[in-house]
């Protein structure tokens, strides 16, 4: 059945959505794919429901290909699993939470694993059951503080998550490989680029965990690349630690007044003016930059945290998100100074110089008990300049592990083009990314806060061992219409289009309505999907349309129809070719079917 424009629940718009920050946003709701109803919630259209129907096609056959079984559970769950794997509260403010009539405890599911495990757990109990994988394609729901970017950042998604449930580690590596191939015609399917990244596990735990970032200038993940094949998300990049260096030459640490330094551009400018060195300038790298937050942890409490990181570097906020998982790193206000005089904005340091010698003035050993962790690069026997803990003051050559021992590495310093890879594979390079699937081993974190354990060959209760992974699917139709779109609308890939062709009739004469009328009907029963612009509008604003709703093909029958002849226009190239009308459905035919 043809579909016609005239009738279609369709509206598109001249004028950018207000809140529009990317181009799939701007387009997917000015050609009518979707619109907004609040602040990271749309309303799918006809249009756009077609497009995310033929994703979750897609998915739905690579996974069942795979050996993959398709459930559902509802999106209202119940407090109790998720109070088991502390997640209730380990999910802060991202999780909606909601009361029935009787005053019990609910939640929009923002993720399932619990609820797999339970009714694997509710089935199964011998080994002769396992392996297994189960999946779902769901709406999901998390109250993002910042959702933005259209679909790319929503509270509300439809995802695909599936889980493997294994009697071993051995069971988990194929499960895990077999889902990562799935992935990978996943999305050599959607026509992604797309590169796959070493990932941390957040709050899902586990151990071995990858993700597939759709390569994208306006992706809100950053991964870094070598020469050598090394590939990893930014948060996932571990710096490899320099080797110790030997101090025993270094003089004992000093005090010097630095009047006006709060800042490390002002320390470096004073240092070589006040006490210049003799091989060299002083640089940024060669001081010791102390940065508080306050960490705010899911059950209310909240501490102080200090990173001492080189000067020259500063902190990646999302390393730092990642790495203090599930707590939340807040800015500290001047009001958590004035609560601990010790600190002295601006001047803060580990070491304190007391009757000319230093002590450690930060950490578990020193007078503040405040827990103190430093970058890796700040190895023993390593040199710096810090706060002296006193306003206008610095230390030179307090030294690593001879002046003060921190509480532990916290890396997160913001990784830079250029850096060494940890493997040493060569200088990284940055690039951006969209998240579109995450794979984990999550091994038997959730199968033992469950309970769920089977009888082995040997008649022994053994936890179950499990894997779980996710395919943003309302994510891609973003992502796909984020890397195909142009300057004049959407251009959809044909595995994607809602329609193979768009037949436009461009004229005001009764023969060329019946001729488009005629085209589109042969076109349908050639068993192509047709859109047919039948409306009584301009020829300027049904091309308009055309390649604002981005449908791979379309052909104008106008007024070339007195020489017999139509045109075909190819929405990606922009190529255009006349065709004789009696040719025409052959042509398109093979067109979409190539």
């Amino acid at each position: 059945m043809i579909t016609r424009l005239s009738q279609l629940f369709v509206r598109t718009l001249r004028e950018d959505p207000a809140d529009a920050e990317v181009a799939s946003h701007r387009w997917l709701v000015r050609a009518g794919y979707i619109r907004r109803t609040a602040p990271g919630i749309y309303t799918w259209l006809p249009l756009g429901l077609r497009v995310l129907k033929l994703v979750e096609e897609i998915v739905r056959e690579e996974m069942d290909a795979m050996g993959a079984q398709e459930v559902r559970f509802p999106a209202l769950l119940p407090r109790e699993p998720y109070e088991a794997t502390h997640r209730w509260t380990e999910y802060g403010q991202n999780l909606f939470r909601l009361k029935d009539r009787k005053g019990g405890d609910y939640l929009l599911g923002p993720t399932h694993e619990e609820m797999f495990t339970l009714l694997v757990k509710d089935l199964y109990s011998s080994y002769k059951d396992l392996p297994l994988s189960i999946y779902q394609i769901q709406t999901k729901y998390r109250d993002e503080a910042r959702p933005r970017a259209g679909l790319l950042r929503g509270r509300e998604f439809v995802m695909k998550d599936s889980y493997s449930f294994d009697v071993d580690d051995a069971g988990l590596d194929a499960s895990y490989e077999a889902h990562r191939q799935a992935y990978i015609r996943i999305f050599d399917r959607l026509g992604l680029d797309y590169v796959i990244v070493k990932a941390m596990s957040g709050a899902m735990g586990g151990s071995a965990s990858e993700e597939f970032l759709a390569i994208s200038a306006s992706g809100e993940d950053t991964f870094v690349r070598s020469p050598g094949g090394y590939a990893a998300n930014v948060e996932a990049v571990s710096i490899a630690a320099p080797a110790t260096v030997d101090a025993g030459d270094l003089p004992a640490a000093r005090a010097v007044d630095t009047p006006g330094t709060g800042t490390i551009v002002e320390l470096v400018a004073a240092a070589n003016a006040a006490f210049p060195r003799a091989d060299r300038p002083w640089t940024a790298a060669d001081t010791l930059k102390n940065v508080v937050f306050k960490l705010v942890h899911p059950d209310g409490r909240s501490e102080l945290l200090i990173v001492g990181v080189p000067g020259d570097r500063d902190i990646d906020a999302k390393r730092l998100e990642a790495a203090v998982s599930p707590a939340e790193a807040a800015p500290v206000a001047d009001d958590d100074f004035a609560a601990n005089p010790a600190l002295v904005k601006g001047y803060i340091g580990p070491v304190s110089v007391v009757d000319g010698a230093a002590v450690q003035h930060l950490g578990a050993e020193g007078p503040l008990k405040v827990r103190y962790l430093t970058d890796p690069r700040v190895v023993p026997g390593t040199a710096w300049i810090t706060g002296a803990n006193v306003i206008d003051t610095h230390l030179v050559d307090v030294v690593a592990g001879r002046d003060f021992t921190a509480d532990g590495v916290l890396d997160v310093a913001e990784i830079r083009d250029g850096d060494p890879a940890p493997d040493g594979s060569g200088p990284l390079s940055l690039a951006r990314g969209i998240e579109m699937g995450h794979i984990f081993q999550l091994g038997r974190k959730y199968a033992e806060a469950l309970g769920l354990k089977v009888l082995d060959q040997n008649g022994k209760l053994v936890t179950v061992t499990m894997g779980s992974y996710g395919v943003g699917v309302s994510r891609a139709v973003a992502a796909v219409a984020e890397a195909t779109c142009d300057d004049h609308g959407l251009a959809w890939p044909r595995a994607l289009a809602p329609f193979d062709v768009q037949v436009l009739a461009t004229g005001k004469g009764e023969e060329i309505a019946a001729a488009a009328e005629q085209l589109a009907l042969d076109l349908d029963a050639a068993g192509l999907r047709v859109l047919l612009d039948d409306r009584k509008a301009s020829p300027g604003v049904k091309f308009a349309d055309a390649e604002i709703m981005g449908m791979p093909t379309s052909v104008v029958v106008g007024r070339g129809l007195v020489d017999g002849l139509v045109e075909v226009r190819d929405r990606a190239s922009g190529d255009r070719v006349e065709v004789p009308l009696a040719e025409a459905v052959g042509h398109l035919v093979a067109l979409v079917t190539a």
